[in-house]
């Protein structure tokens, strides 16, 4: 039977060399094959072709790799198993396919749904806004510069908001991590410089002192927003009282200094503390009657960070608030 499977694996059918009978130890019976094997083999030898023991030796080493690779069970058997194991192979490598091919789609279709945002607004208008996005993602140190200059030149308008945005959606589609931190920081500079030309004084300081803050250290970045209130608002004695909105300070003799020259820059700290009060009040009630979304899909989670972001802003709001009514010089 040894030899036997042995002889197929060999080229020219001839039975084992004499070692795999020597190693094996051999009935007497076999005694009188030995030396004719050993004749045939070395017949072979003398071919200038593959030698049959070169074969018999790669036919046995694979046949070993495979024996442990079999654990020892019959072959066949391992035939079916393992053809059944293929077929679930690529059974499964086409159910993954499948996955992929959906989620492909899936991806298109956001994507389609994206572009579809920009449609309202001319084609020219669209391409000059993402040139202008593209040069602020180039602009890297610069990027500061540009927005003013462009805001300057009056092109910082919602739509260029709204590349930004799509941008920004795409990165995270494709979770580019440093895309997505780059371009959140573009959208929230350019969004900045908008309100900025449209904001009172008071609002302009807000949002200055909220984004000095750098998303960890609230103690330092309220030491900072300290020191710049302090620089902004025209000092006070400490015995004025806190005067009455609508209050005109230059009708006023009293405690108060009478402001520089130039006081259509000037920012009182009565006029920021009740602007952002007003603020607060109406932040506090959208936040109230905005629907906490329940789910778990991609929709909810965006809108249940963004509830999150907003709250931030909100307690960093009321920080500043209570910093500027209790602000001593």
């Amino acid at each position: 039977m040894e030899a036997k499977g042995f002889m197929l694996t060999c080229a020219p059918p001839l039975p084992p060399p004499p070692s795999t009978f020597t190693r094996r130890g051999i009935h007497h019976h076999h005694h009188h094959h030995h030396h004719h094997h050993h004749l045939a083999l070395n017949l072979t030898l003398m071919k200038p072709k593959l030698s049959c023991r070169t074969v018999l030796r790669k036919s046995k080493a694979k046949e070993e790799e495979e024996l442990q690779y079999l654990e020892g069970l019959p072959e066949k058997f391992h035939d079916d198993e393992w053809q059944a194991a293929q077929r679930e192979k690529t059974k499964e490598l086409q159910r993954l396919r499948e996955e992929e091919d959906e989620e492909e789609n899936k991806k298109i279709e956001e994507y389609r749904e994206i572009g579809m945002r920009l449609k309202d607004y001319p084609d020219e208008e669209v391409r000059e806004a993402r040139k202008l996005v593209s040069s602020f993602i180039r602009a890297g140190e610069e990027v500061e510069e540009k927005i003013e200059e462009a805001a300057e030149r009056g092109e910082l308008t919602e739509l260029v908001l709204m590349v930004v945005w799509n941008r920004l959606d795409l990165a995270r589609r494709d979770d580019e991590k440093d895309a997505i931190r780059s371009l959140d920081l573009l959208y929230r500079r350019i969004e900045t410089e908008i309100l900025k030309r449209e904001a009172t004084g008071a609002m302009r300081l807000l949002n200055d002192l909220l984004n000095l803050h750098d998303g960890f250290d609230d103690e330092g970045w309220l030491k900072q927003c300290r020191k710049q209130m302090v620089d902004t608002f025209p000092r006070e004695d400490p015995f004025s009282l806190l005067v009455p909105s609508g209050f005109d300070i230059n009708t006023h003799q009293g405690p108060f200094r009478p402001p520089p020259e130039d006081s259509d820059d000037l920012l009182l700290r009565i006029d920021f503390v009740r602007e952002v009060d007003a603020l607060l009040q109406e932040v506090r009630a959208e936040q109230e009657e905005a629907e906490t979304a329940e789910g778990f899909d991609a929709e909810s989670i965006a809108s249940r960070l963004k509830q999150h972001e907003k709250q931030r802003t909100i307690n960093q709001i009321e920080a500043l608030l209570n910093l500027a009514a209790s602000l001593k010089w």
